[in-house]
């Protein structure tokens, strides 16, 4: 099947994938009285009286915005904010297909940090939860960083929805091929959101050797072009000091995780991999080296973020359910021992991992109510 072009005709179709829907019926006076004036007042005074209110009297509780600018959307790069809606209304039903949360897609008409923060402060009291979305890195750190006291979870999706799963995979995968978790030399290909927080959260679990590759090499402490962002993650990355490109960085790996672009990786490259190599080729909507090829130049177990190859490394597996957990439990923000608490309970699903399947296919039901359970509970226990 032509994916593009059937999803193309059904997006056509039905104008978008989103709709609202009302939870009380309006078909009385005595009901439009309830629902509405003069009615709401009370409601409204109630709130007006103690604002946590808005938690019992509306449905903020279970309402998150997916906000983007459009600036880094999927492998398609800075697109616009039009452009990134087919995304942003992707994850409203995935949030409320999967966990049964209302989301609503906001694609700003800005770039700025600084008006990005302020709409998202502005927007805020309408919210349970912020999922921001598809920001370029480096302002997606500092955007997400300057929301942290708004008092409800703000939660960059590319950098943890990213590194919870990652995580998840590596951990099942490593169990597959025998290999410890302190001891495998993990290569990411890409220094963006999602590279830089799966390695800090890599290194959380118990990584000792990680080394990260830009669009300009590996990320090395004699380079003197690297952002403050790459010099603060070379602190705790690259212990031996590689230096190269992506081939040079890979000869010996244990693990290849590539958060980056199509076709980077070649099978040379794979062939100089340790033994049992382990290769997520994540890249979307183009993995940066194709599974069967991946396989034929002797990788054991190979991952893509795609639906349409077998294990498919892809946020999916975590937002709905980390966002469940965190509104569930009234959490007012995303903790690390949240992250790690949702990477193990999304491993722990696969009961005897394979090469063909470490991890659950995005659509089991059982994920979001282990990963809400367990998210819910690390931040109970902080």
């Amino acid at each position: 099947m032509d994916y593009g072009a059937e999803a193309i005709k059904r997006h056509r179709a039905s104008r978008g994938k989103v709709s609202l829907a009302p939870k009380m019926k309006v078909e009385t006076i005595e009901d439009l009285s309830i629902a509405y004036t003069p009615g709401v007042a009370a409601v409204c005074m109630a709130i007006a009286k103690d604002p946590r209110e808005s938690y019992a009297l509306t449905n903020r509780a279970n309402t998150v915005a997916v906000i983007t600018d459009g600036s880094a959307v999927l492998g398609l790069g800075n697109i616009g904010p039009e452009a990134a809606m087919p995304v942003m209304e992707g994850k409203a039903i995935l949030f409320k297909g999967l966990a049964d949360i209302d989301a609503v897609p906001i694609c700003l008409a800005t770039q700025d940090a600084q008006a990005i923060i302020q709409t998202v402060r502005a927007l805020a009291p309408s919210f349970g939860g912020i999922n921001l979305e598809d920001i370029s890195a480096p302002r997606c750190f500092d955007i997400e960083d300057a929301l942290q006291d708004l008092g409800i979870p703000v939660f960059h999706d590319d950098q943890h929805g990213t590194s919870v799963v990652v995580l998840a995979a590596l951990i099942n995968s490593l169990q597959v091929v025998g290999k410890k978790f302190a001891d495998a030399k993990i290569v990411f290909s890409g220094a963006g959101a999602g590279a830089i927080a799966s390695a800090r959260l890599l290194l959380e679990y118990g990584a000792k050797n990680i080394i990260l590759v830009d669009s300009h090499g590996v990320i090395h402490r004699r380079r003197t072009d690297l952002t403050p962002v790459k010099h603060k993650i070379l602190e705790v990355t690259n212990p031996e000091n590689v230096t190269g490109d992506i081939a040079a960085a890979l000869r010996g790996a244990d693990v290849f995780v590539g958060l980056s672009v199509a076709d980077l990786v070649k099978p040379p490259m794979v062939r100089a991999m340790a033994k049992d190599a382990i290769v997520f080729a994540a890249a979307n909507p183009e993995p940066e080296i194709y599974p069967d090829l991946a396989r034929k130049a002797g990788a054991a177990i190979v991952g893509t973020g795609r639906s349409d190859f077998p294990n498919q490394i892809n946020n999916s597996l975590g937002f709905p359910g980390i966002f469940r957990g965190a509104l569930d439990a009234r959490a007012t923000r995303i903790t690390t021992s949240m992250k790690l608490a949702a990477a193990q309970a999304l491993a722990g699903l696969v009961a005897e991992p394979t090469a063909e399947r470490i991890i659950p296919w995005s659509l089991d039901k059982a994920v979001v109510p282990a990963v809400s359970q367990a998210v819910a509970k690390a931040w109970r226990a902080k």
